[in-house]
């Protein structure tokens, strides 16, 4: 006399209850033998009752995915007994929002980029050896076109014909993407 687990083992949830896993068992779709850890999960939070009688509500169509939720639920909060997947969730939704203020500060930076090739582009920073000289004499320097060709460096002097396609920010007078306030640059003083 042949019984008829003989030839089909039982499923993870008549395992784990040590019942007799008939034809009609209503877990044996949903918790197959080689996945133990999952009916597991879903018994230690929910019930073995609670997710029969659930089971038993839905349309047959509509079980697998309820089984696939609640085992989700179940593995998130035997991993996280306070949130559970809503800590996920938070986690994922912060991270989102994080990138989407990314997004449109770079969105906005090539904005700001794109119109600025339209108008004349202001001059460009002084080097650090420029800034060493006393406001007079790179004012003068500056204004008169000279340049200096010897070895100690000096002002540079960009001429109006030569146009360049990006602007460079008026560090002294912006703020910086992170929002903090920038004053002069260079460690030097003007």
């Amino acid at each position: 006399m042949a019984s008829s687990s003989s030839y089909n083992s039982p499923c993870a949830a008549c395992k784990f209850l040590r019942r007799k896993c008939l034809p009609g068992c209503i877990f044996s779709p949903y918790f197959p033998p080689e996945e133990p850890q999952k009916f597991i999960n879903v018994h230690k939070i929910f019930g073995a009752s609670n997710v029969t009688k659930l089971l038993n509500e839905l349309l047959p169509h509509q079980r697998e995915d309820a089984v696939n939720s609640l085992a989700y639920e179940a593995e998130a909060r035997v991993r996280d007994p306070v949130y559970g997947c809503v800590g996920a969730i938070s986690f994922l939704q912060r991270q989102v929002e994080r990138l989407q203020k990314e997004l449109d500060a770079a969105n906005a930076d090539l904005i700001r980029y794109a119109c600025n090739e339209f108008t004349p582009p202001p001059p460009l920073p002084v080097h650090n050896t420029a800034l060493r000289q006393s406001p007079v004499e790179f004012s003068r320097r500056s204004s008169m076109g000279h340049h200096h060709d010897g070895g100690g460096g000096g002002g540079f002097h960009q001429t109006p014909s030569f146009p360049i396609p990006y602007s460079f920010p008026n560090w002294c007078d912006h703020q910086n993407p992170y929002g903090d306030h920038i004053h002069g640059g260079g460690g030097g003083s003007i």
